[in-house]
């Protein structure tokens, strides 16, 4: 694991005995990590793409998918698995994130001095329309997906890009893990059986307004989307006694709902959580209780709403604790497809 950031390495540290270079991952040597690397993991930064960000794009420093191709060329990993926000998609970076799966899929035809990224692209998508015909470089077949993680059994609604890839000479076919979880299915659990209200002892009177529609509820599939209050199910309110014995999980003031900034609402799967400029964003990061109070997430829920395990652990402070929740992947979204890569690596 390569990590610039020190208190993410402080995180990292406390729960892992991970093999960790905490550098900048422009600087590191790869050859460092040895032959027969079986999958590559690339969290490329998403700031320069996030429709929350500044929006550099390509020409932000922190764009780290060049970096990730050096990375592909000098270890020749069976496989790649990269994730970004769903921004990277939209039509004012949509050329850049075509250019980028060429790239991966003939790594080894580099850029030339002096060469812009557009450039290179057109000789890229010039050598696939050809089928690749002359070139003698490793290859790469590549299936992007845009995903929400509801739909994975994650109690929040979190749209991200995935990018698998497997070595060409290997073979191997692949397909997106299908969703197991479904909108329509939370929908007739509430407000068609009412189990879901049931299980969790709610009262008519405190349950939100039905959502119109509700007769005309399609086809329904898979397991009811997770929501917050099915998540929040095993932790006592924070500013309880009994919370006191749980890590992280400390009552933090000041919520407010203001304009655009309104909290997840508690019998849904939250909004996607966010890690902020400067400090944390507040309303992304509240729970909307139905009478209209809000709060913030505590650290161990935010934790919770991203699926780490209970005994994971963040030492810092609130803010940063929160900062690298916000930027991590659902844990549980991670497993699914990391867990069908392994299998079609299984028998290699």
């Amino acid at each position: 694991m390569v990590e610039i950031d020190r208190r993410a390495c402080e995180t990292i540290r406390a729960n892992t005995n991970w093999a960790l270079s905490e550098c900048d991952v422009r600087a590191f040597d790869f050859a460092r990590a040895g032959p027969g690397v079986d999958l590559l993991a690339a969290g490329v930064p998403c700031q320069p793409w996030s429709i929350g960000g500044k929006h550099r794009g390509f020409e932000d420093r922190r764009n780290l998918f060049p970096d990730t191709i050096r990375a592909v060329v000098a270890l020749r990993p069976k496989a790649i698995l990269i994730e970004n926000v769903r921004g990277l998609t939209r039509e004012s970076f949509s050329s850049y994130f075509t250019y980028v799966q060429w790239m991966l899929r003939y790594p080894e035809l580099d850029r030339r001095a002096g060469e812009d990224w557009p450039d290179h692209r057109a000789r890229l998508e010039k050598l696939a329309a050809a089928d690749g015909k002359g070139y003698r470089g490793l290859r790469y077949d590549v299936w992007p997906r845009l995903v929400n993680a509801a739909d994975y059994g994650v109690p929040q609604k979190r749209e991200r890009v995935f990018l698998v890839a497997f070595r060409s000479d290997l073979g191997t076919g692949w397909e997106f893990p299908p969703a197991t979880h479904s909108r329509e299915a939370l929908l007739r659990s509430q407000w068609v059986d009412g189990g879901y209200w049931d299980w969790h002892r709610v009262p008519p009177r405190y349950r939100p307004p039905k959502p119109p529609g509700i007769e005309r509820l399609g086809a329904v599939r898979g397991s009811p989307w997770r929501t917050v209050r099915d998540a929040l199910a095993g932790l006592p309110d924070p500013e309880s006694a009994a919370a006191r014995s749980i890590p992280n999980h400390v009552f933090q003031p000041g919520a407010r709902v203001y304009t655009g900034h309104t909290g997840s609402p508690l019998d849904g799967p939250a909004k996607t959580l966010k890690a902020g400029d400067h400090g944390v964003p507040g309303g992304e990061n509240m729970i909307a209780y139905p009478e209209g109070r809000v709060r913030y997430f505590t650290v161990r829920e935010a934790a919770t709403m991203q699926t780490f395990p209970a005994d994971f652990v963040f030492p810092g402070c609130w803010s940063e604790n929160m900062r690298q929740i916000g930027n991590a992947v659902p844990v549980e979204l991670a497993r699914v497809v990391a867990a069908a890569i392994a299998e079609r690596l299984a028998p290699l």
